[in-house]
């Protein structure tokens, strides 16, 4: 299990943290997701042999948003 803190531009509010939170989610392997629009940060906790960072990072694109 990897924890992986990845900066996120663009979040401005709850609603932004949940739409980055879904996508993340919805990848195998992610066990837990944190987004903060105040930190502008998500932080995963995911399973290395069935997701990798840039499929996270991918899903934040695809949420909208700019992983930093």
């Amino acid at each position: 299990m990897i924890k992986e803190t990845i900066p996120v531009t663009g979040m401005m509010c709850e609603h932004c943290e949940q739409a980055v939170t879904s996508h993340i989610q919805a990848l195998p392997g992610v066990k837990k997701v944190k987004a903060s629009h105040k930190k502008a940060s998500v932080e995963v906790r995911y399973d290395e042999s069935q997701t990798t960072p840039d499929a996270l990072r991918a899903a934040i694109v695809e949420a909208g948003y700019e992983p930093a």
